[in-house]
């Protein structure tokens, strides 16, 4: 499938009319924005494979925490969101660590494909993300990536005009890098940029560059914030 058009190819963004400020893009996460939230989906999984929802937290937590704490050592989270191993040492890695309560580890196979098999997609945030795109601004995806499979890429030509996937790119988030990769590929300055996303640290991290930053916790809350931002109507 051909990749996004270069900044080269991409029509100067028109400014929607009463938008309080110039803003030119917008840029937003996958999993947990144009999905439902992925506890959402875990908690699934678990249920489906009999998992103890505590061992599993006790299992996460260490990696998840240290894969945000700026000062932390590297941690399998951070290698399979840069790329830097395979979704299959990842699912082998994760499943030796995993038990169901009769006591038999998960099956490594395929890990995490079952994991996020509950994803939904949040079909206002689709549709806002269109007419964002019809008004004449420019929009991206950033994604930290659990596997490469999982993204309905046939719909991106349709919806993004940069698509950057952290393990395609070596960087994730909230390495300000990978900022700077998305809005370069865009072709703006992260001021320019509303940036909308389900974790804490990220948006942090956004509004450290100058970005203007949405924590996402439902569609409703984030699609009133960001069209008062835009001047645009995408609540309803």
């Amino acid at each position: 499938m051909a990749g996004p058009p270069s900044v080269a190819d991409l029509p100067e963004p028109e400014q929607p009319t009463g938008a309080p400020r110039a803003f030119r893009g917008v840029i937003v996460d996958w999993g947990g924005v144009m999905t439902n939230p992925i506890r959402d989906m875990v908690q699934a999984w678990l249920d489906e494979e009999d998992v103890d929802h505590e061992h599993y937290a006790a299992v996460m937590r260490p990696w998840v925490v240290a894969a945000y704490d700026h000062n932390g050592d590297i941690n399998p989270i951070h290698a399979l969101e840069r790329g830097e191993c395979t979704t299959e040492e990842f699912e082998r890695l994760l499943a030796a660590r995993i038990a169901r309560r009769d006591g038999v580890q998960v099956l490594a196979e395929g890990l995490l494909t079952r994991m996020f098999a509950g994803s939904i997609p949040a079909s206002p945030m689709y549709d806002a993300i269109r007419a964002i795109r019809s008004s004449g601004l420019r929009t991206g995806l950033l994604s930290n990536s659990w596997g490469m499979a999982d993204y309905p890429r046939h719909l991106f030509p349709g919806m993004f005009d940069a698509v950057v996937i952290s393990a395609e790119v070596g960087m994730r988030k909230p390495e300000e890098r990978i900022f700077w990769h998305a809005t370069g590929l865009l072709g703006l300055d992260p001021a320019e940029c509303v940036f909308v996303d389900d974790i804490q640290v990220n948006v942090a991290a956004a509004e450290a560059m100058g970005m203007t930053a949405i924590l996402h916790t439902d569609p409703a809350a984030t699609l009133t914030r960001l069209g008062g931002l835009l001047g645009l109507s995408l609540a309803g």
